[in-house]
């Protein structure tokens, strides 16, 4: 690390925020899951095979997240690790151009998006292990809000270059009224497709910084991989079963297991609910996506200095209420009604109402992030940080088909998209009641922490 300073060091870090929201903003969210809905005539069959495909990557992650932290933790490799998943991340999003309507194969597109969002998720693990390493406890709030930010910033920057540039509407032209650049056939969507192409560069492109400036500080009492894996294996069945005798930390793990499973149901599913429901176009839900990326970063920037201030279990206490009033929202606005009252069909109210909403989500959902990053880091034992982050990925992932599977389920029950995702205001209540339990510094006296150099 010798001439690489500690400001430099922190960019780098930041710039993996910036570098893969791309996959949760353009491809989860707000262009290509539409997309994916428009495919299908029935809006909530496409709801029910989208659940079932983002149900089935996060159930993989949620096998492996664990055991790959407590490996990375034994050799000490997490760069090499975050390598490997990077190029998934930009194969599994180069991918879904193949989605022509045409030729559209959903089974093939969500193996595409799983590889990708598997890649996504697995890389971020390992990235956020690093964050102690950064500052002090007093420091790494700011410092992780901050981040989360930034990468809200790329977030917009990327959406508006999409709506722009390429992603047509109805009429087979952009945000600006051009058809696709590159000479892209709107007829057969080469624009809006394009967004996986897009993802995977701009990804390959921004993550130059944080491999150039970010390293990992040699691990005392590494071994190599081989070893690692015959012993980090025992270590981390041993840490499982002693969960209980630490209360916050289990307790924690369970509350964002489910606050966070909400989080990815509203981010999975909003898109298609807006498209099919609300009937809202690809620029439309462009312009949403803008919205609630503005918000996020302001809003996850002032919640990072909240959390330096004041700790960060009150500002997710907060978060999980908002979310609360959120979903309970978005299932009171329809096309033709708003919380109950009727409303014309050319009615502006609906769409005015679900854009309040989508600021809401980008305000408090990254705030809600960014503090639970912190909070781990003050809970978990500094010598098995990225084992903790794993089990932080599986706590995250362990349930994380219940909401795209659940919605799948009542969806298909009910045949209804607005009562399919209720099960959304069980997971924040169930969170909320769990986050009683959680120390606001963990069960642990004393905390190791990393005094970056200056040099």
């Amino acid at each position: 690390m010798v001439g690489i300073t500690a400001k430099r060091r922190i960019w780098g870090w930041f710039f993996f925020d910036w570098a893969s929201q791309p996959y949760n903003t353009l491809l989860l969210t707000f262009i290509f899951g539409p997309y994916f809905a428009s495919q299908f005539t029935d809006g909530a069959r496409a709801q029910e095979v989208w659940g079932w495909g983002i149900g089935a990557a996060s159930l993989t992650i949620a096998v492996l997240a664990p055991i790959l932290g407590a490996i990375a933790d034994r050799s000490g490799g997490r760069m090499a690790f975050i390598w490997v998943f990077s190029v998934m991340y930009v194969v599994g999003a180069w991918g879904l151009w193949y989605s022509a309507p045409a030729t559209f194969d959903p089974v093939t597109i969500l193996v595409f998006f799983g590889i990708g969002l598997i890649g996504m998720e697995f890389a971020t693990i390992f990235t956020n292990s690093l964050l102690p390493e950064l500052g002090t406890k007093e420091e790494i709030g700011r410092i992780s809000g901050s981040g989360w930010a930034f990468g809200y910033v790329g977030g917009v920057i990327s959406l508006v270059l999409m709506l722009t540039l390429f992603a047509e509407n109805a009429t087979g032209r952009t945000l600006i009224g051009i058809s696709p650049i590159l000479g892209l056939d709107a007829a057969a969507r080469e624009g809006t497709r394009a967004v996986g192409p897009f993802t995977a560069i701009w990804y390959a492109v921004f993550m130059i910084p944080f491999f150039l400036w970010v390293r990992e500080p040699k691990k005392p009492g590494a071994v190599p991989i081989g070893r690692a894996v015959r012993v980090a294996l025992p270590e981390l069945r041993d840490t499982l079963r002693g969960l209980p005798r630490n209360p916050s930390l289990f307790a924690f793990l369970g509350a964002s297991m489910f606050y966070r499973d909400a989080l990815n149901g509203i981010y999975a599913f909003g898109g298609l609910y807006a498209t099919k429901v609300l009937e809202w176009s690809v620029v439309q839900m462009g312009v949403f996506g803008i919205l609630a990326a503005v918000t996020g970063a302001i809003f996850t920037w002032v919640g990072g200095k909240a959390d330096s201030r004041f700790g960060p279990k009150p500002v997710i206490v907060v978060c999980v209420l908002v979310l609360i009033i959120v979903v309970i929202s978005i299932v009171m606005v329809t096309r033709h009604a708003v919380f109950g009252i009727a409303v014309t069909p050319d009615s502006k109210l609906p769409d005015i109402t679900f854009y309040v909403l989508g600021g809401l989500i980008g305000a408090v959902g990254g705030t809600i992030q960014s503090a639970s990053r912190t909070m781990l880091v003050r809970q978990a034992d500094p010598a098995k940080i990225t084992e903790s982050f794993g089990l932080y990925a599986l706590s995250g992932k362990a349930t994380s088909f219940l909401a795209p599977t659940a919605i799948a389920a009542v969806t298909g029950l009910t045949g209804s998209q607005q009562l399919g995702i209720t099960p959304l205001i069980a997971l924040f209540l169930i969170a909320g009641v769990l986050l009683v339990w959680v120390k606001p510094d963990g069960d642990r006296a004393d905390t190791l922490w990393a005094n970056p150099s200056t040099d």
